[in-house]
């Protein structure tokens, strides 16, 4: 296929790398010198601004970090103006259902197709090929990119129309955060029991209180490590998913509970942080 991809940094590079070596030919861009020679060095055909990358191009990726990077993405660079009729706009971020929908409204006065992807999992497993994708849009549009997605997407997961695939992740996250909530609560307790943190998380992974959750966190040492690596990431889509919620006339519930109880006990620097993403959501 012929794609376009804009966003290769921690998540999208290894996309392209998977695209690349699966025989897909690449158009790519980058903010900074030093990415868009990397990006040429990987073997994509780095083009100077995002407009020029959709050009004649089957599909165009985005990996940005958030909802507001995507809306300027596709909605103020450009980019769609040089999308073929028919081709499909494929967005990784995870972020809010409206967001994909308006990027799907205009979109369409191009003729051009919009499928949300978002992913669960970290470079090293878009690196593997197995990175999970949920992805939202109508039949024709998933099947048109789904090798592509292949290239890096195991398993590909199509759950729905337009915005499913974004619903989906923040559930999933919501919980994946309340989850992380539970185990920052747990590591108090057991340090107060005379519990050593490590001890308590080598011996839970054989237990009943296993989880996905655990194994990270155990593989980082902590929960502190954890929270410093990927706590920014878990702290954009809470805020997506509580304000998403709250547009429903709802919350998170004790989902959201766990997550702010964990942010209670951390750093004051982290919990300022936290609250103000609340504040901002």
């Amino acid at each position: 296929m012929r794609l376009g991809f804009v966003g290769a940094g921690r998540i999208g590079r290894p996309m392209v790398r998977r695209l690349l070596a699966a025989g897909h030919e690449v158009r790519s861009t980058g903010r900074s010198a030093a990415t868009r020679a990397a990006l040429a060095e990987d073997g994509a055909h780095v083009v100077d601004a995002v407009a020029e990358v959709g050009r004649g191009a089957d599909a165009v990726l985005v990996c940005v970090f958030s909802d507001a990077q995507v809306r300027e993405v596709c909605l103020e660079s450009g980019l769609l103006d040089g999308m073929p009729d028919g081709s499909v706009l494929v967005v990784h971020t995870t972020g809010s259902p409206n967001t994909a929908e308006a990027v799907a409204e205009r979109a369409a006065d191009h003729g051009v197709r919009v499928v949300d992807a978002p992913v669960s999992g970290g470079p090293h497993d878009v690196a593997a090929g197995n990175v999970t994708l949920f992805v939202g849009g109508s039949d024709d549009a998933v099947d048109a990119v789904r090798p592509a997605l292949r290239s890096y997407g195991d398993p590909v997961l199509h759950v729905g129309s337009l915005g499913a695939g974004q619903r989906v992740k923040l559930v999933n996250n919501a919980l994946f955060a309340a989850q992380i909530g539970l185990l920052a609560n747990a590591v108090g307790l057991a340090t107060r029991l005379g519990v050593d943190e490590g001890a308590l998380l080598g011996a839970l992974r054989h237990a009943s209180g296993a989880s996905r959750a655990l194994d990270l966190v155990a593989a980082r040492g902590s929960v502190a490590e954890f929270a410093a690596s990927a706590g920014e990431f878990l702290k954009k889509d809470v805020a997506v998913a509580r304000h998403t919620a709250a547009e429903l006339g709802g919350g998170l519930g004790v989902l959201g509970d766990a997550w702010d109880q964990a942010f209670e006990t951390q750093h004051p620097k982290a919990r300022e942080n936290h609250e103000g993403t609340r504040r901002r959501s």
